[in-house]
């Protein structure tokens, strides 16, 4: 349903849209030409790619809130989100730059923590994406691969957790970063199961993006945008009503928002 709706707006807004996933494939193109000779560093910054989305998609999200409000949507719209640095009333307002900080400062630990564990385990240097394949991946009787998948995904869960909601919720309403943190936590844990398919989707449409040569982001980040912004308007309660989505997948549990900033 989120995805059908993520796609329903890059078809209104196709420029705006495609633009996003084609800077963000460009960047990863531009991290691959650097790092070509450093897998070991490249491999976990790709997937640290996964980390900081939330913060990557907020013109995505700026887009999709500007189509259901107004009916379209503006490159001034994406860049009121990027330069937003006050509030309606003037006054001063960090927080998309204080969560972003947080994301960008877990999406780095995970890539010194990648980089470390291959360099050090690894039985031979990964410098190319075949030393990858072979010393790690199909490695036999080695379970470096596995263990490297299993901590990325037990340093992922809690990022997902805090973050799936958090962005948008901070777009689109005045409330503080823990509070935003704390309401998609209590998404997650309402929504067990829906989630774990939601983070499975994400995942698998991004390896996808990344398996076709980095082409497929052009499409895959701004429909994962699009997607995420209408899963926060189906979880979320607005303030003083009950969930919008209209159409709304069944078996979900909607949350009320914490407190707004005073």
């Amino acid at each position: 349903h989120w995805l059908a709706l993520g796609w329903r707006d890059i078809r209104r807004c196709p420029l705006l849209s495609l633009t996003h996933g084609a800077v963000l494939a460009l960047f990863g193109a531009l991290l691959f030409v650097l790092f070509s000779n450093r897998f070991w560093l490249l491999a976990g910054a790709f997937s640290g790619f996964m980390v900081v989305a939330p913060v990557l998609a907020s013109g995505l999200y700026a887009v999709s809130r500007s189509l259901a409000l107004r009916g379209s949507a503006s490159f001034a719209d994406v860049s009121a989100t990027w330069l937003r640095f006050s509030d309606e009333h003037g006054k001063r307002d960090t927080r998309l730059v204080r969560f972003g900080l947080l994301l960008a400062l877990a999406g780095t630990g995970w890539v010194l923590t990648s980089a470390a564990l291959i360099t050090l385990f690894a039985p031979h240097s990964i410098d190319r994406p075949a030393d990858f394949l072979r010393h790690v991946l199909l490695a036999r009787g080695d379970l470096l691969f596995e263990f490297w998948l299993l901590l990325g995904g037990v340093l992922a869960a809690p990022v997902f957790a805090s973050s799936v909601v958090a962005m948008p919720l901070l777009l689109d309403r005045p409330v503080r970063v823990l509070d935003a943190v704390l309401t998609s936590w209590r998404v997650v844990l309402e929504n067990p199961l829906p989630m774990a398919v939601w983070a499975a989707l994400i995942l698998l449409l991004t390896l996808a993006g990344f398996a076709t040569a980095l082409v497929g982001l052009v499409l895959v980040v701004p429909l994962l945008g699009h997607a995420s912004w209408h899963a926060y308007r189906d979880l979320v309660v607005p303030a003083g009503g009950t969930a919008d989505g209209v159409g709304a997948p069944p078996g979900l549990a909607s949350v009320r928002a914490e407190q707004p900033v005073r």
